[in-house]
């Protein structure tokens, strides 16, 4: 079918991802080392004790996310080479975000040649970046234009492409708007989302979560499917995706979930968060969390 990016269930899909990426980012980042000890966040996860800081501050995932729909609201596609800028611009106004080592390399020189991605990103790292960057930021655009899955592949793999060449890279953006669009469809299915993931590591990932049942505790289910410790695509996208579709019509308990991984823990919370949120956004969210998450702006 042909895709309408402007059409309101496009941008209310968009909107509710955005939202709850947002919250699973600054909820998730409560749980680093510099807040807490590891065994103090596993004792406080364990127990579904809320973080009493009042203000859960967002880092690049959500930062980048917000970059992205800013893009897509002014040309209502992936225009890559606006694209760029817009990452650069993002990365230009708060440096302090945590953002990866190979974006401190490539933002900042696509802040004075937006078109010099196409060089730049495929440099990064001997073969471009595989991290997991791309598929962190993506959930929104595939809740935008989840009437089509074809075109949200698609547009997945341009937004990935700016800053992620890596054929790794690129497929754990796939996969994470693929699974944000079915949300907002009401058809998460972890096998459907394999199905249009490109072949590789990422897709194999995700095939070993469809078989991982949800009878599995979370924190081994992250020692079998990778917790983004590696900040690797593989290693992130499918434990992410299956905490979302583990617990596919609660936010709330889809980011307790998936903060037992531990790891990279604000990306695989943004992620789950972007994939559950396309269908949910924040409702049913515990209200001082939404307090206390940073407001987008």
């Amino acid at each position: 079918m042909t895709t309408n990016a402007t059409t309101a269930a496009g941008r209310s899909a968009a909107r509710r991802s955005l939202e709850a990426l947002a919250l699973g980012d600054a909820f998730g980042e409560r749980w680093f080392p510099l807040f807490r000890a590891p065994r103090q966040a596993v004792n406080e996860i364990r127990a579904r004790r809320t973080p009493p800081e009042p203000r859960w501050h967002w880092t690049d995932d959500t930062a980048l996310a917000l970059a992205l729909t800013r893009s897509l609201d002014e040309h209502g596609h992936v225009d890559q080479d606006h694209l760029a800028l817009c990452y650069a611009l993002a990365f230009d106004a708060d440096q302090a975000r945590g953002y990866g080592h190979g974006m401190h390399l490539l933002l900042p020189r696509l802040l004075e040649a937006p078109a010099d991605w196409r060089t730049l990103a495929p440099g990064l790292f001997d073969g471009g970046s595989l991290g997991n960057g791309a598929a962190m930021r993506v959930a929104p655009l595939g809740a935008r234009f989840h009437e089509d899955l074809d075109h949200v592949a698609a547009q997945a793999v341009l937004s990935a492409e700016v800053t992620h060449a890596h054929p790794d890279g690129i497929a754990g953006a796939v996969a994470v708007a693929v699974a944000a669009a079915l949300s907002a469809r009401g058809e998460l299915v972890l096998d459907a989302v394999a199905d249009r993931t490109p072949e590789g590591p990422v897709r194999d990932g995700v095939r070993h979560a469809a078989r991982t049942p949800f009878t599995t505790e979370p924190w081994k289910a992250a020692d079998l499917l990778g917790n983004g410790q590696r900040i690797r695509a593989d290693d992130t996208v499918p434990f992410a995706l299956w905490t979302a579709t583990r617990h596919r019509d609660d936010l709330e308990a889809a980011l307790w979930a998936t903060a037992e991984g531990l790891g990279d823990v604000d990306t695989t919370c943004a992620i789950t968060g972007g994939v559950v949120g396309a269908a949910t956004g924040t409702a049913g969210a515990p209200e001082d969390w939404l307090r206390r998450r940073e407001p987008l702006g």
